[in-house]
Parts: C-alpha cells; sequence; structure tokens
C-alpha cells in the first residue's frame, strides 16, 4: 500500500477498511464484533460475551420468573373457575324459588279442581283444561303427596284428627282432608291428614299385664309356688 506525503513532508497513516456486517457475506455465519482500539490502545465499546458462570444465575432467575407468573395465572384460572360455579348456583337458586313460589300461588286452584271432581262437576271441557293444567305443573316439577293407607311423617303430614285402632300397625294416615305438595325437595305445603294409632287388643293387654314368674318355679294347686315356705304356729 503506497503511503502519500502530507504538505509537511510526513507521511499519511495508511487507511484501514473495517467490514463491520455481522453476518459474513460468504460463509453466512455470525461475526464476533471485534474491539475498536481507542486513544490510548485500549479497546473503546468492546463486545463482552457473558461468561459461562454467570449464564446459571440468569437461567435460574428466569426460571423462578417464569414459575411465579405460572402460579399467579393458575391461582387466577381457579378463582375464576369458583366465581363462575357460585354464579351459576345462585343463579339456579333464584330460579328455583321464583318457580316454588308461582307453585304455591296455584295450589289454590289445584285444591278447587280436586273439590269439583269429588263432586262429579269436572266433566267435558273442563276436565281437559284441569288435566292440561296438572299435566304442565308435573312437569314443572310440582308433585303431590298425601294418600291414605302411607305412613304418618310429621315432617310432610298435619294431623288434624287422631284415633286408635288394633288393624294398624303404627301411626297411619287413614283419611286425606287437604292434598300435600312439594317442589323437588321444598315441601309447599305440608298435607292435612288424619292419623290412626296402633291400640292394643283384648289379648295383647292381658299378655302385658300378666308379669312372668321367676324361672325354676314350680306352680302350686293353692296358686303359689313351690318356693314358698309354709307358715307355723
Amino acid at each position: 500500500m503506497s503511503h502519500r506525503a502530507d504538505e509537511r513532508g510526513g507521511e499519511e497513516p495508511p487507511v484501514v477498511v473495517r467490514d463491520r456486517r455481522r453476518i459474513d457475506p460468504e460463509t453466512g455465519a455470525v461475526r464476533t464484533p471485534e474491539p475498536s482500539a481507542g486513544a490510548d490502545g485500549g479497546t473503546e465499546g468492546a463486545f463482552a460475551p457473558p461468561t459461562p458462570a454467570a449464564l446459571p444465575d440468569e437461567v435460574s432467575e428466569l426460571r423462578a420468573q417464569l414459575d411465579e407468573r405460572t402460579a399467579d395465572l393458575q391461582r387466577v384460572t381457579a378463582e375464576y373457575a369458583n366465581y363462575r360455579k357460585r354464579v351459576d348456583r345462585d343463579r339456579e337458586a333464584v330460579v328455583q324459588l321464583a318457580k316454588a313460589s308461582v307453585l304455591a300461588d296455584l295450589l289454590g286452584v289445584l285444591d278447587d279442581l280436586e273439590r269439583a271432581e269429588a263432586h262429579g262437576d269436572l266433566t267435558g271441557p273442563f276436565r281437559a283444561v284441569a288435566d292440561k293444567i296438572g299435566t304442565a305443573l308435573q312437569k314443572a316439577g310440582l308433585q303431590a303427596f298425601g294418600h291414605e293407607g302411607e305412613p304418618f311423617d310429621p315432617m310432610q303430614h298435619e294431623a288434624v284428627q287422631h284415633a286408635t285402632s288394633p288393624d294398624v300397625d303404627g301411626p297411619t294416615v287413614t283419611a286425606v282432608l287437604r292434598r300435600g305438595y312439594k317442589f323437588g325437595e321444598r315441601v309447599l305445603r305440608p298435607a292435612m291428614v288424619a292419623v290412626t294409632d296402633h291400640e292394643p287388643g283384648s289379648g295383647e293387654t292381658v299378655d302385658a299385664l300378666l308379669e312372668p314368674e321367676p324361672p325354676g318355679a314350680l306352680s302350686r294347686a293353692d296358686g303359689g309356688s313351690a318356693g314358698d315356705t309354709a307358715t307355723t304356729d
């Protein structure tokens, strides 16, 4: 390379052209940046690659941050899922409560239809309308209870008459004065019934009053037992 003389008679420093492209145009490989020499001969703005010892610490920090963000996301997702379930449950409870309120208001209509049927007045078109009303209410979840012969249940029956008879084994509904209704597990109105309880018969009463003799006792002709001792003067 030729050197040109400057006006003062000295020679100019040689011109150096550096290719600073990061990609080698011939091989396509990524070049490592070369440090530039400063005025004092040192490297100015030199590229310092990370040391191998610093990489594990950075990776551990990034992994810890990732785990923390993942835990936050899972917690938020679980809270939202619980919120959705609670909202759906509350909405369903409100719907069921509204249905129960409407069905309770229609119980008087069902009582009138039942009395009309008992008197033979529910015939012709009125019978068809009554059947449609009953079918629609059953589909909505209304259930009637209170029938003769079923066991008495104080949670569902309201006893207004009481009698006893040896023909029943326990408290039994013998007459239904007003039908009871429930919606699901909710009792809208208890059934008004007459209850007959068990009454022991004559034979059962005598057996209950007799006291059994102790084991080994022998009866005597005078009504005493062999274990009794005679009293002598």
